[in-house]
This record gives structure tokens, C-alpha cells and sequence, in this order.
């Protein structure tokens, strides 16, 4: 997720408008049924743009083929971007993780998506956490396996420790091997192992460093413009252009050589609940993973002074 938003970045702060780009969009929009390049929350997200030289983004993963009245989105990341320090940094939220959703109560983190859409969990993750993102993205899940067919058309090497299975969804073999697109989407997602969702966030990081990489390589950064315009139709943002072009900047300028990651809860912090209203939760101590947050962001000064 944190590369998408990068790459809108690097393609706008460039100004390049090729014929690629606009073959790679044409490309998406006829495969796909419907998109998301106009923004369907911009005029209810509150984000504020507090000036420290930060930019701070609410970054989540839909799948649009899910065929449920009331969606939830399946992930929840945090991504800032600091130029003046070259900083990258990517922090996961679980989505089960138990809190205060404003207005609704205690449930699941993502809950507050299926309730209010990306202003409510902003809302909420301010409210638990400490943080408010000063915007918001989100992509739908098919937008991910075109970045990786198009950036990398031969697959992306991943190094597989076990068995991954799920009926439709994955089917691999343990062992070092080049993932295509919807492979390398099952890979991110799956969840059947002992590790659950906590192994689904640390691959979900991985795959995002793994592409960052292919994507600055000399061969990748040939295919960005076709890239953007192909994941563009996927992406639901209020970030303006105008700053799309200031960030892109930026990146050119002063591009980040790693991606600091975090997950929250933080470990030894979380326990297994069980609620009527909510289900299997994960409960945690919710002052030490608001300091964790905040001091990961190194935002903790900015928001906990009143």
C-alpha cells in the first residue's frame, strides 16, 4: 500500500504524462467493472495537515469482489513520509484489535470502516492511539496484482517457509520461487497458518519492501509511468494534486532507503477476548501500544500535548 502511494508521488512530481501512462490506464479501466479513482469519502475525511513536515496517511486494502452488504476493510496501515529526513515509515493495525470506536463503542478495529468509512477510523485511531493521519487511501486489492505483473512481469522472487493452502485463494509449495500477481496477493493475505493475521501483517510488510525494491531498480523505474496509470483507476484518495506534485517532489529529491515497520499491538501486549456484539477480538493494553505508536511516528509531543 505504501508503494502505491509512493509511486503516485514519483509519477505526478515528475510531470510525466506519457503514452504509457495512459495505455496503463486504459488497460485497468477496461478489465475492471467500476473504479475507484474518484473519491468516494474526500468531503467527510476531517485530516489535517498539522505542518511539521510530515505527511501522514491512512492507508487501506479493500477487496471490491467481496459480496457483502457491510464491508470491512482488511487492511489498516499507517504510512508517513518525511522528506527533509529521507524517512519512510509503515506502521500495520490490526484489524481485530479491540477499541473505542467514537459514538459506537467498544469492537474490532475495523468495524469502524463498515460503520463510518475512513473519517470514522480516523477518528478512532485518534481517539485510541493518539494520531491523526492527515489523509486517507484506499486501494482495492486488484490494483495490487497489476502493479506486480506490470513492474515485475516475470514474478517477484519470495522466499516460502511452508505450505500455504486456501480453496480459490493460494496454493503454494514451500521453497524459494517468482510469485505473480494474484500468487503474490495470496501470499500477502493468507491467514490458514498458526500465525493467523499476525502472519498476514508481517508478510503484507514484507511484500511492500520486496516491490519498493523492484520498483527503484533501473528496469523498474522504466515502467512507473504505465505502472501508475494502470493502479491509478484502484485508488480512492483526498489527497490533492497539488500536493501530489510537492510530495513527488520530494521523493525524487530525497528518497527514502528503507521502510521502517511496526505492528500494533506490539508484541506482549495483546490477549485473546471473546465478546457477543464483536467475537474474537484482540483484546491489548492500550497505553503502552499508544506510546508505541506515537513514539514510532515520532509524533508522541505533537499529540499529547493540550
Amino acid at each position: 500500500m505504501l508503494l502505491v502511494l509512493f509511486l503516485l508521488f514519483l509519477i505526478i512530481g515528475t510531470g510525466v504524462a506519457s503514452y504509457e501512462y495512459m495505455a496503463g490506464k486504459r488497460d485497468a479501466m477496461g478489465e475492471s467493472e467500476g473504479n475507484l479513482e474518484e473519491s468516494q469519502y474526500k468531503n467527510d475525511f476531517q485530516g489535517v495537515d498539522n505542518k511539521d513536515g510530515k505527511t501522514t496517511v491512512l492507508l487501506l486494502g479493500i477487496d471490491k469482489n467481496e459480496k457483502e452488504e457491510v464491508r470491512r476493510t482488511d487492511t489498516i496501515m499507517i504510512a508517513q513520509y518525511e522528506p527533509g529526513e529521507k524517512k519512510a515509515k509503515l506502521a500495520s493495525l490490526m484489524r481485530d484489535t479491540y477499541v473505542n470506536i467514537p459514538g459506537h463503542g467498544y469492537n474490532k478495529l475495523n468495524a469502524a470502516f463498515a460503520l463510518g468509512g475512513p473519517e470514522l477510523l480516523r477518528q478512532t485511531i485518534e481517539e485510541n492511539f493518539g494520531i491523526s493521519t492527515e489523509y486517507y487511501s484506499i486501494i482495492d486489492f486488484d490494483g495490487f496484482t497489476h502493479i506486480v505483473d506490470t513492474v515485475a512481469p516475470e514474478g517477484i522472487e519470495v522466499d516460502i517457509d511452508h505450505r500455504m493452502y486456501h480453496k480459490g485463494a493460494v496454493d503454494l509449495q514451500p521453497g524459494t520461487q517468482k510469485l505473480h500477481g494474484e500468487e503474490l496477493l495470496g501470499y500477502a493475505r493468507y491467514r490458514g497458518d498458526a500465525d493467523s493475521d499476525f502472519g498476514r501483517v508481517n508478510r503484507q510488510q514484507e511484500v511492500i519492501k520486496l516491490m519498493k525494491d523492484e520498483v527503484v531498480s533501473a528496469k523498474g523505474l522504466l515502467k512507473v509511468p504505465r505502472l501508475v496509470g494502470t493502479i491509478q483507476p484502484y485508488i480512492d484518495t483526498n489527497i490533492s494534486n497539488s500536493k501530489m506534485v510537492g510530495l513527488g517532489k520530494d521523493f525524487i529529491f530525497n528518497a527514502p532507503e528503507n521502510i521502517e515497520t511496526l505492528r500494533i499491538p506490539v508484541e506482549g501486549s495483546y490477549w485473546d477476548e471473546r465478546y457477543s456484539h464483536a467475537g474474537s477480538v484482540l483484546a491489548h493494553d492500550e497505553q503502552v501500544n499508544r506510546e508505541a505508536l506515537q513514539e514510532f511516528l515520532g509524533l508522541k509531543e505533537e499529540n499529547t500535548t493540550n
